[in-house]
């Protein structure tokens, strides 16, 4: 029986191990810290009984996701909470745009008539043919388009910059506003090439497949691929941190799921030259300043619609967020009004916190390794559209850019994403060989792969297969 070991148990890990062990292949994974789940982890951080996500917690594209769909993970525990809106987008008029599961009441609450006909003829497409849509974005880099036209079509708006396609195709502010806020996910400025991509996908997720959040929190869903893997055979070994190639017993095949900074350094002299060039000029983006609540009431948000969402989108108005999305790529100055992104769970899960009590976080994007405090601008936005927050405050975490990566070395800087999403790295992550290294029989598995940031476990899965079909070991 040919043997696999990967380095790594965040759902990119367990996804290419689970790959391994259905092809018949006997597969250990090691996981440096003390439980598995890489970002994708819950626990009480700020008071006992308030049960927080430490990364991730929204998963649109996991409940989207080819390979997860394809498992039997209710069997394990795992059950999807959606919530009856998908976003929420507060603005200072005391209003909220939502991003609704019903394409047709989103657009009437776009304020005109112009901007609903326009968002129907940019999004409608999408939602009719979503199946096919995420087969082709979610698959492998290089194949036959199954639905070419589909793609086609989608990549004309998704090339272009959000600001253009938002002032393009919309006349009015709430409109403009929805769309950035779900642009802003890429994780780059607003003015870049392909910053419309995620935007769009997110946008038709919300009409389908939904937002939604994993009942008990983001462990569930790492436990639940966890489970599924040993009941094939898999073996987990937790606190087996890898330092070098050399410390993993005999094997046919390595997955890493880690960062390209990390595979060079435990792969020290044995990697080739020119393949250690190409690690060293992959580019990381900016970081993450999270702030995790205990919270004695719900967020009393001015607009009330803000409460049917578990996502809020805290960032005004289009030229607000362009502001905030540019500052950590283009100066050092601290951002006075960043775009937060709020995550309420509580309000629907209501396993997260004791009987009536709640929790939420916040985060903006920073300088990859900022070390400046952003705690009073975030919890000042979140003030601004919902005026006595800051008095439901029972406890709060921060999480820095350089504790995210403490926490987690895949974190390089608190870029959340595995690396910069730009365009050349949207595609070529993190280099045109992609999950292939310089070394046979490694390979990377990581979101630092295509099809990039998320939880989806496609780059895990897909890694695994390009590994079993290169090394011929099914």
């Amino acid at each position: 029986m040919a043997k696999a070991t990967i380095i790594g148990a965040g759902p990119n890990g367990l996804s290419a191990a689970i790959t391994m062990a259905q092809a018949g292949i006997e597969t250990t994974l090691l996981e440096a810290g003390s439980t598995p789940g890489g970002a994708a982890r819950t626990a009480e951080i700020t008071l006992p009984g308030f049960r927080h996500d430490l990364g991730s917690s929204v998963y649109p594209m996991g409940a989207a996701s080819p390979f997860f769909n394809s498992l039997p993970l209710h069997r394990h525990g795992h059950r999807w909470v959606e919530p009856p809106a998908p976003l929420a987008h507060p603005l200072d008029d005391g209003t909220a745009i939502m991003l609704e599961h019903d394409l047709a009441s989103t657009c009437s609450g776009l304020g005109n008539a112009s901007d609903a006909a326009a968002y129907k003829s940019l999004i409608k497409p999408l939602v009719n043919d979503w199946p096919a849509l995420c087969t082709e974005i979610l698959g492998p880099v290089v194949h036959i388009p199954r639905s070419p036209l589909l793609l086609a079509r989608f990549g004309i708006y998704a090339m272009l910059p959000a600001t253009t396609l938002a002032r393009s195709a919309f006349k009015g502010e709430r409109a403009r506003a929805l769309f950035a806020g779900m642009a802003a996910h890429t994780v780059l400025p607003l003015t870049s090439p392909l910053s419309s991509a995620v935007g769009l996908v997110l946008a038709a997720a919300g009409h389908t497949t939904g937002w939604p959040i994993a009942e008990g929190g983001a462990q569930t869903l790492t436990d639940a691929l966890a489970e599924h893997l040993e009941s094939l055979g898999g073996s987990i070994h937790l606190n087996r941190k890898i330092s070098a190639l050399e410390d993993i017993d005999p094997t046919d095949v390595i997955l890493c799921d880690i960062s390209p900074r990390q595979l060079l350094t435990i792969s020290g002299d044995a990697m080739p030259a020119s393949y250690r060039r190409r690690l060293e000029s992959y580019r990381y983006g900016p970081g993450a300043y999270k702030i995790d609540w205990a919270l004695s009431d719900p967020i009393p948000w001015t607009a009330k619609d803000c409460s049917r969402a578990a996502t809020v989108h805290v960032g005004g108005t289009l030229e607000e967020m362009i502001a905030s999305e540019a500052a950590p790529w283009t100066s050092d100055r601290d951002l006075e009004k960043p775009f937060v992104l709020l995550v309420q769970p509580s309000l629907f899960d209501h396993s997260r916190a004791p009987a009536g009590k709640h929790t939420a976080w916040g985060y903006c994007h920073v300088r990859n390794g900022s070390t400046a405090s952003y705690f009073e601008a975030i919890e000042a936005q979140v003030e601004r559209f919902a005026p006595g927050f800051r008095d439901c405050i029972l406890a709060r975490t921060i999480t820095t850019p350089s504790n995210f990566e403490a926490w987690n070395a895949n974190l390089i800087g608190g870029d959340l994403s595995g690396g910069a999403m730009t365009a050349k790295q949207m595609l070529f992550r993190p280099t045109p060989s992609l999950y292939c290294t310089g070394l046979p029989k490694v390979f990377l598995c990581s979101a630092s792969t295509p099809p990039g940031g998320g939880v989806h476990g496609m780059c895990g899965h897909l890694a695994a297969k390009r590994a079993i079909e290169k090394l011929k070991l099914a």
